[in-house]
């Protein structure tokens, strides 16, 4: 299991980041956590980067208001934990628990740098400590 834990971030991700823009409305942005089976999504601007991440609970937390005038910039959280590829599953786990997260965005290190390009959960993690690839 030790070794488990040295595994990259790489090798383990979710990759393929689903996106919305700033201006997606909070019921587009549900029906995409239902129909990708994502328990998150990344808030991106028009130049790429991301700004912002939306969970299921994001969207719960405003359940009883009109989703259609609501966007994804209202209910994001803008407080993106970010980890490269290289980072190894150990060091995020520790990112995660010391601030109380279940995500990292996982940015890549070129050629684009910055832009997502995967995203590191909770469950990704013990899966691959649990079950070894």
């Amino acid at each position: 299991m030790e070794k488990s834990k040295e595994k990259k971030v790489r090798d383990v991700m979710t990759r393929g980041v689903i996106t919305v823009s700033f201006d997606t409305q909070v019921s587009e942005v549900a029906r995409i956590l239902v129909e990708k089976d994502v328990s998150g999504v990344a808030v991106i601007a028009p130049d790429g980067e991301a700004v912002g991440v939306i969970s299921e609970i994001d969207v719960i937390k405003v359940f009883d208001q009109n989703w259609d005038t609501l966007t994804a910039e209202d209910i994001m959280s803008s407080f993106v934990r970010t980890a490269d590829p290289e980072t190894t599953i150990k060091d995020a786990a520790v990112i995660m628990r010391d601030l109380n997260i279940h995500r990292l965005l996982i940015l890549s290190l070129n050629p684009a740098y910055g832009l997502p390009v995967g995203i590191l959960t909770a469950r990704d993690i013990l899966s691959a400590i649990v079950k070894p690839k």
